[in-house]
């Protein structure tokens, strides 16, 4: 991929020429069709930039104040209503919403979950879930910030288990209203942003019992607060002081004999008559429950580009402050070694900032299926619509999974290769560790989120189990279709298309170029395959052998994790792959090509131990993988300063006047 291609000499650059980067077009690349809107949202955040600084000084309570009044400044200006329809005041581009949400990840951190709180999730459940009456009476308040609200759908007891909730919704028939109770200490919603301080309605998520049937979890309006004060009833307790968004207020909230109009239920996929009679147009109870959390993944992938675009901010510091720093007489009597010169530190930075290109191209993949997918106005073939949803919400899962991972490690290794002026708090690391700690837990936790991408990669037939949970899967493995899943992706028939690719035969991962996109496909692609098929084996081995469904599952679950994950990691080069296959010749697309190269040969290198357990590395190729990562290190280092200016961060965002200048 890099112009350097046919050296078998992995440390060669003979013929390499370095090339130059347009900071501006390469921006304008990463900005995408919405530059416009990503560009009012950075003026905004330079216009309020003082709520960095006041995150520190303020009391919990005037901080919280402060970013409540921030949200509201910003949704006058039209950044957070991009989603919802013009009718009511919003801009009518789901994608732009996605857009706008990741860029105000480059400032305070509270805002941007607040946002996401009032218009992500209390109004995207109202948007998605609701009817016409409950988006004329709510949409135009909510999006302008003149009514608060909050998500309550976490309990203490249930965590992610959502269809397992205790909060309890049963219908009065005589009254015609719904009456919110909640049973037990562990059915108590836990964790609800807006809810201890601002929130003045909220989307419940409750068991509904209709005639003294249960009809599983939906969603309901709730009255809060009026005129400030907590309503009757209604029991709502402080989370108190958190790691990190301390500006957010979380809550608890509890519910004793609530009554609320029928006409509060969410009824775009149920509706309960006045007399008491349930009715759906989606019949089976998993899959009305699934398509209805499946309305609200654009939150999951909101969390993934606002990681995404934390770990850029952090970099940005941290390269910056590398190629101002200097430090011993390396190579120099006269003058000390800038950080970024130091092989090492390039090692430590530039493989951090080549996986955040390819998640940034990545993560525009699932923001655009997503605007698509819930935007698209032609009629689509039957079930196709669904397939494409499943598709998503996967896709989603798993991007949002390493993109805030990616953010967690990012950020940690910035701040350590700042040295001690990156534990100050002014340099900005101290808010960026705090605040994006609880991305991977968010929205949904990780390690559970890659069991949903392994539940979609088991078999083509998703719809034959709808359950999220683990068993769910575990009671579909056990069937019939488990020598399906191993024949469709039987190693055998990966190596067949791969020697139709790439010359060497059997020999194809030891003859092809290490720079090759083909080779550094295929074997990221050898590698999930390998591992799914290992999963289904094993899955069915215990279960053929008398084994308890679950007994079985727990044993493989760090395998079903691992095989998902490489599912993704192939997911993230090919999208990257393809970006730059879409570019036209010159220095950024030798630049990215570079990038793009780093970031394929880093994620084989982490993993070589399991490519020389099965076969696909020698020692000897292992080697030459690590002096080309090397190489492409020496070649992105004049770049690197760049490479993060193009990521169009304010410099007052990036605050650290002694990192930075």
């Amino acid at each position: 991929m890099a112009t350097d291609t046919a050296a078998p000499d992995a440390g060669s650059t003979r013929g390499y020429v370095q090339p130059t980067i347009d900071v501006a077009a390469l921006r304008r690349l990463l900005d995408g069709r919405y530059a416009e809107v990503r560009d009012l949202v950075r003026s905004n955040l330079a216009e309020h930039a003082s709520v960095l600084e006041e995150a520190e000084t303020l009391s919990t309570d005037d901080y919280r104040d402060r970013v409540r009044d921030l949200v509201v400044t910003m949704a006058s200006t039209g950044q957070t209503g991009m989603g919802f329809p013009e009718a009511y005041g919003g801009g009518g581009d789901l994608g732009a919403s996605i857009a706008a949400f990741e860029t105000l990840a480059y400032g305070d951190l509270s805002v941007l979950v607040k946002v996401g709180v009032q218009f992500g999730l209390f109004g995207g459940a109202i948007l998605q879930l609701g009817t016409q009456r409950h988006h004329d009476q709510y949409l135009a308040d909510l999006i302008s910030g003149r009514v608060m609200g909050c998500f309550a759908m976490t309990e203490v007891g249930h965590g992610s288990n959502v269809q397992a909730l205790g909060t309890v919704a049963t219908y009065d028939p005589d009254r015609e209203e719904f009456v919110l109770t909640t049973p037990d200490p562990s059915a108590r919603k836990d964790w609800i942003g807006n809810a201890a301080r601002h929130a003045e309605l909220a989307v419940v998520f409750a068991q509904l019992e209709v005639g003294g049937e249960a009809h599983g979890v939906h969603a309901l309006v709730v009255p809060l607060r009026r005129d400030g004060e907590v309503l009757d009833g209604i029991t709502i307790e402080d989370d108190g002081l958190k790691m990190g968004l301390n500006g957010v207020d979380n809550g608890r909230i509890g519910f004793d004999h609530v009554r609320v109009p029928r006409e509060n239920l969410l009824d775009q996929f149920a509706q309960v008559t006045p007399d008491g009679r349930y009715e759906s147009p989606i019949e089976n109870a998993n899959r009305r429950f699934f398509t209805m959390l499946g309305t609200l993944v654009q939150g999951r992938v909101c969390v993934g580009g606002a990681g995404i675009n934390a770990a850029k901010v952090a970099l940005a510091i941290a390269i910056t402050y590398a190629d101002r720093r200097r430090q011993f007489n390396a190579t120099s009597e006269e003058q000390e070694e800038l950080l970024l010169d130091y092989g090492l530190h390039q090692r430590r930075l530039l493989p951090l900032l080549a996986r955040t290109y390819a998640l940034h191209f990545a993560q525009e993949v699932v923001a655009l299926e997503l605007h698509e997918v819930f935007t698209q106005t032609d009629a689509p073939e039957e079930g196709e619509n669904e397939h494409r949803r499943r598709e998503l919400e996967s896709l989603a899962a798993g991007t949002k999974a390493l993109g805030t991972w990616h953010a967690t490690r990012t950020i940690q290794e910035c701040r350590e290769a700042c040295g001690g002026q990156g534990y100050r708090a002014v340099n900005r690391f101290a808010a960026l560790k705090a605040d994006t700690d609880v991305f991977t837990t968010f929205e949904g936790d990780n390690h559970v989120l890659l069991q949903l991408v392994a539940k979609g990669l088991l078999t083509d037939y998703a719809g034959e189990f709808e359950e999220m949970d683990q068993f769910g899967m575990v009671r579909f493995v056990a069937g019939l279709a488990v020598d399906t899943v191993i024949e469709r992706t039987s190693v055998h028939k990966l190596l067949e298309r791969v020697r139709d690719v790439l010359p060497g035969g059997d020999e194809w991962d030891q003859e092809a170029g290490l720079l090759d996109p083909d080779y550094q496909r295929m074997m990221l692609r050898f590698r999930e395959e390998h591992m799914l098929s290992g999963v289904a084996r094993r899955l069915k081995r215990g279960i053929d052998g008398g084994m308890d469904p679950g007994e079985v599952f727990s044993r493989v679950q760090d395998h079903v994790i691992a095989a998902a994950g490489a599912h993704v990691e192939r997911q993230v080069l090919d999208a990257f792959v393809d970006k730059v296959a879409t570019l036209e010749d010159g220095d950024a697309k030798v630049a990215l090509n570079l990038l793009c190269d780093l970031f394929a040969l880093s994620t084989i290198e982490a993993d070589r131990a399991w490519f020389m357990e099965h076969g696909r590395m020698s020692a000897q190729r292992s080697k030459a993988i690590s002096r080309e990562v090397n190489d492409l290190c020496r070649k992105l280092r004049p770049l690197a300063r760049d490479l993060v200016d193009a990521f169009g961060v304010p410099p007052e965002m990036l605050r650290s006047p002694e990192l930075v200048g």
